[in-house]
């Protein structure tokens, strides 16, 4: 009976320990994600860019999704694709969406909001606790 009573602290004192730890491997998880996401966006941008500027437009892709419904980065129009099969719109963390003209990626029930601009050709971060995390 003494042997059983110590194995159970034995393992109440381990998932002490390691519940925790599985939270923040959690949320880096979602971190990783959003930056990888964010890099593929970006050079997705620029691939779109330079095919443009091959066939003589020097603009760049006016929208980064077309009219399908739940679906971003998938580019403007047929002819202008971005992410060959876009990514799936969710309000929950690790996940985008829109609202407003802002691209939303939801880390620890944290929104931060991206923006592009037409012009530039730009796809930043301008809000959120993560930014930099998402970016850098």
């Amino acid at each position: 009976m003494i042997e059983l009573v110590f194995v159970i602290v034995v393992l109440g004192i381990l998932a002490a320990v390691a519940i925790p730890k599985f939270a923040a491997t959690r949320d880096d998880a979602q971190i990783a994600k959003g930056r990888s996401d964010v890099a593929a966006i970006r050079a997705a941008i620029v691939s779109e860019r330079q095919t443009r500027l091959l066939k003589g437009e020097s603009s760049y892709i006016s929208a980064l999704h077309g009219a399908t419904s739940g679906v971003l980065f998938d580019g403007n129009d047929s002819t202008h694709k971005l992410l060959q099969y876009g990514i799936t719109s969710e309000d929950k963390n690790g996940h985008w969406q829109l609202a407003s003209g802002k691209y939303i990626f939801k880390v620890m029930n944290v929104n931060n909001e991206f923006t592009y601009n037409s012009a530039d050709g730009t796809f930043k971060c301008t809000s959120g606790t993560y930014c930099s995390d998402l970016t850098n």
